[in-house]
């Protein structure tokens, strides 16, 4: 047993993508949806907002729950407050699994595990790539950072390493092969300044099996991970994508996201057509007088896939979240789409796909 750990702890030698896996497509089936619980850290929302934010983590945990398993990280200290909160939440009990993993901050979806399954044994992997709090801004990180691999241990995964920093909310697949970034945060010095586009290509086709890396420019405002992909732009099968614009022709989001739609235009899917492109209005800007973020980067297409739903965020803008509510329940027929109130959460500048990471079947 103690030799079988000692394997799974270790990175495998040859690659992901060598040995058949590769990164799956959020709306496969999964079977669980992992959280970071909030920690208690005065800089975090102010340290005004500790009761809401546990509220909302518990409201966000027990509406993932009545579709699947939601599993939480948290120290064990913390795990009879956690399953009181999301019992008041109305989470389904049987579906809340608790971890006793310590971390730093939120943001599973940056430094969770991204995981990788096989393509014919249907085996999955975790991928471990390193997380330095989006370019050193905001540490310490080293529980965070330690995530994965605890992760894999309590589940008995085995490891690939990514061999760089990595965010997940970074990339964005269809499960054919291809991958949107950004320049902005990939090229980055803050991450990974040794490595040249080209290294960082082959390190994400190793890592997550895909074959081509579609670039996007930089993000929208007030986003503290430079211009993540999950704020802007997310497949909606293999050959949809749905991208922010912006109708304010004052804003400073105008021209970054009329750049990005051109160069999504310009790409072609899978099987060689261009991708049909749909264009969803950011809500209005979102701010916070005297708050850190001048401008809160909300955005709509930072949803969750679940099985048999989609969470999307909402920003007590009436009508442009119904109308974005209504556009994503056209695109993802037979799901339930359900709105999740975020005007609280971005804050701290990410909603609903940024607290996440997905664990595929």
């Amino acid at each position: 047993m103690l030799a079988l750990l000692m394997w799974l702890e270790q990175p495998a030698r040859m690659s992901a993508a060598e040995q058949g896996f590769r990164m799956p497509a959020e709306w496969t089936p999964q079977e669980a949806v992992w959280l970071s619980w909030p920690v208690d850290d005065p800089r975090h929302w102010g340290g005004a907002k500790r009761d809401l934010i546990h509220g909302k983590f518990a409201e966000i945990a027990a509406a993932v729950s009545r579709f699947e398993p939601v599993r939480i990280n948290a120290p064990g200290s913390e795990h009879a407050a956690i399953r009181s909160l999301c019992n008041r939440a109305k989470a389904v009990p049987e579906r809340v699994e608790l971890f006793d993993h310590p971390h730093n901050d939120v943001w599973c979806r940056d430094h969770g595990p991204i995981f990788v399954k096989h393509g014919d044994s249907g085996e999955t992997a975790v991928t471990d790539w390193g997380f330095n709090a989006w370019g050193g801004k905001f540490p310490p990180f080293d529980l965070d950072d330690s995530i994965p691999r605890q992760i894999a241990t309590a589940l008995g995964k085995r490891v690939f390493d990514g061999g760089m920093i990595l965010e997940g909310g970074a990339i964005e697949v269809n499960g054919a092969g291809q991958l949107l970034t950004t320049e902005a945060v990939l090229l980055n010095p803050n991450r990974n300044p040794h490595l040249g586009r080209d290294e960082i290509e082959q390190r994400l086709q190793d890592g997550l099996g895909v074959k081509e890396i579609l670039w996007l420019e930089k993000g929208i405002e007030g986003d503290d991970t430079d211009g993540h992909i999950d704020d802007l732009a997310r497949f909606v099968d293999e050959e949809t994508i749905l991208t922010c614009v912006e109708t304010d022709a004052a804003s400073p989001n105008r021209a970054v996201l009329e750049n990005n739609l051109a160069r999504l235009r310009s790409f072609s899917g899978p099987r060689g057509r261009a991708f049909e492109v749909v264009e969803i209005p950011l809500p209005e800007a979102c701010e916070v007088p005297g708050w850190r973020l001048p401008v809160l980067p909300a955005s709509y297409v930072n949803f969750l896939i679940v099985n048999g739903g989609v969470l999307v965020p909402t920003f007590r803008q009436h009508r442009n979240d119904d109308r974005a509510l209504g556009m994503i329940r056209e695109l993802f027929p037979g799901r339930e789409v359900v709105g999740i109130d975020c005007l609280d959460l971005v804050e701290e500048g990410g909603t609903l796909h940024c607290i996440s990471q997905q664990q595929p079947a």
